[in-house]
């Protein structure tokens, strides 16, 4: 497995896999290509029905700015390795073929072409299953947090302290935004008023509001464009911060322990995406948000003095109970229903917490198991509920229940 620094990726909204991985593989290929004049980009499959709404379109102009560019939108025609595929080419001013390649953006800001796979990149993790980290702690007495610091560079935590600086400085600025989002539907951000409204409140009732404020301000930022860290992809990227706030807030957890749930959260986030994926265009909105609530679980148990053994099971049932869930956003915008589920994933999160701790942390369902059920999962879903706009919420929304319904 990679480092979990390609887990925590800073960088703007709205999408990392719509926004962020295609303007990484438009730099690549204009860094091949610097003198050629006109180029052309072909987006299939997802990555087309849905590049508008996220913006693809907006992050490829800012690339090739000082070039003439031409976008060809397939959002029917779907490529064999991933339904986010791109084809660039560049042309001579007589608009023949100079150079051309293919890549493919499988979540989390992650670019591969037809010669590489996520193999290919500098192995960090030897261990890739949970259940093989679970026996390295075990046996030498160690946390999981503490197998990601035997793995990786010493400039690790430094990394993991400028992500949480991000992931918070994302909290305040959507605490204090407010008016509507960019994109047709209008939408009004709600963080700072639920914020405003959860000081009002006491004990559960103002925890629980807090708690959606957090994930709220982080999601709408995103949203609206902002930066923001991959955690492990944009469309999520409110739970894990919310939570990780929450703790720190109502229980004082200091910067230290914060950064190794950082670490544990990473872990988990990086076995879902080499054993599975992370990608809604490839496995639905439950490779997002769901290995978010998992993460976001795995972490808040863990900074609650939990084994490692209960800070697996908390994960486990992250991803668990989210399962078949679509990613059919509203208008391609990653806000109807993107927002509000990172919202309700990092309440979820905290449940998790609180279920595993009354527990011993015996269950029948392992983590790997469940990773390996989303994966199966995720493939038998149709690719109209896999981010393409063309099933669930995305086609009924603004339309009146049928009178005539035969029930």
């Amino acid at each position: 497995m990679e480092s979990i620094k390609k887990i925590y990726r800073i960088g703007t909204g709205p999408s990392s896999s719509h926004t962020m991985g295609p303007k990484k593989a438009a730099e690549k290929f204009l860094s091949r290509n610097p003198d050629a004049p006109t180029f052309k980009v072909t987006l299939y499959g997802s990555l087309a029905a849905t590049g508008k709404g996220h913006l693809t379109d907006y992050a490829l102009e800012q690339v090739f700015h000082e070039k003439n560019l031409t976008i060809d939108w397939q959002p029917k025609v779907f490529l064999p390795r991933h339904s986010n595929a791109m084809t660039f080419y560049a042309l001579d001013n007589n608009e023949q073929i100079l150079d051309t390649w293919t890549a493919y953006s499988v979540g989390g800001g992650a670019i591969v072409d037809d010669n590489t796979t996520s193999e290919t990149h500098k192995k960090v993790y030897d261990i890739t299953t949970m259940e093989g980290i679970l026996n390295w702690c075990d046996k030498n007495g160690k946390q999981l947090w503490e197998y990601v610091a035997a793995c990786e560079d010493e400039d690790i935590w430094d990394y993991l302290a400028e992500v949480w600086k991000v992931m918070q400085a994302a909290i305040e600025r959507g605490l204090e935004e407010e008016g509507t989002l960019p994109g047709m539907l209008k939408l009004p951000r709600k963080a700072a008023s639920y914020y405003i409204k959860a000081k009002t409140f006491s004990g559960s009732m103002e925890k629980r509001s807090m708690i959606y404020a957090f994930a709220l301000a982080v999601s709408e930022e995103n949203a609206g464009g902002g930066t923001i860290v991959t955690a492990p992809t944009c469309g999520a990227s409110g739970v894990l911060p919310a939570v990780l706030k929450f703790v720190q807030t109502y229980y004082n957890a200091t910067d230290k322990r914060i950064l190794r749930a950082l670490a544990t959260a990473g872990l988990i986030g990086n076995l879902v995406k080499y054993n599975a994926s992370i990608s809604g265009a490839e496995v639905g909105c439950q490779g997002e948000i769901g290995t978010a609530c998992a993460m976001a679980s795995g972490a808040a148990t863990q900074l609650f003095g939990a084994t490692i053994y209960q800070v697996e099971y908390s994960a486990e049932m992250g991803l668990e109970h989210h399962l078949g869930l679509t990613c059919d956003p509203i208008a391609g915008l990653v806000q109807i229903p993107c927002i509000e589920r990172n919202a309700f994933a990092a309440a979820r999160a905290l449940n998790h917490n609180t279920y595993v701790l009354m527990s011993d942390g015996r269950h029948r369902i392992s983590f790997d198991e469940i990773v390996s059920v989303m994966k199966q999962t995720g493939h038998d879903l149709p690719s109209l509920y896999k981010e393409t706009s063309t099933g669930g919420m995305a086609i009924f929304h603004g339309k009146k229940p049928d009178d005539n319904l035969q029930l």
